[in-house]
């Protein structure tokens, strides 16, 4: 398994497993998916970007992964909510990662537009992870 997916796996159990997050979209619209029109709520696991960190130090990698959120609504306060608790979740802890992978440590941003068809939001948060392990 890739560093890359293991984190995408971590990341979907670690907002499924958050109460508050999940009583905003449920389980099953938290979706690796590349397909319109999304459910509304949800959260699209969405694109990657692997970062080598060098092997001086038994290897690492750098994952920057988005996650996009959509809610047809007419301000952006339902995709905030759900975005800070996405962050929240995050905060929560160290998490299992497959393939032997070990999380070093996660950042994340967020930012809030309004899509241009007038009536949908979107969130998009982005995560920075550092792995090592897995054979790095």
């Amino acid at each position: 398994m890739s560093a890359n997916l293991a984190l995408q796996k971590a990341l979907r159990a670690v907002m499924v497993g958050r109460a508050e997050l999940v009583a905003l979209v449920p389980a099953a619209s938290i979706l690796d998916r590349n397909a319109r029109p999304t459910p509304s709520p949800s959260i699209i696991l969405g694109e990657t970007q692997e970062l080598d960190g060098g092997f001086a130090n038994g290897g690492s990698v750098q994952i920057v992964h988005t996650l996009h959120l959509w809610k047809e609504e007419v301000s952006l306060a339902g995709v905030r909510a759900i975005g800070w608790q996405i962050r929240q979740a995050l905060r929560a802890g160290r998490v299992a990662l497959e393939g032997g992978f070990v999380l070093a440590g996660w950042t994340s941003t967020a930012r809030y537009i309004r899509d241009p068809d007038g009536v949908t939001s979107h969130g998009i948060v982005t995560v920075t992870a550092t792995l090592t392990g897995g054979g790095l």
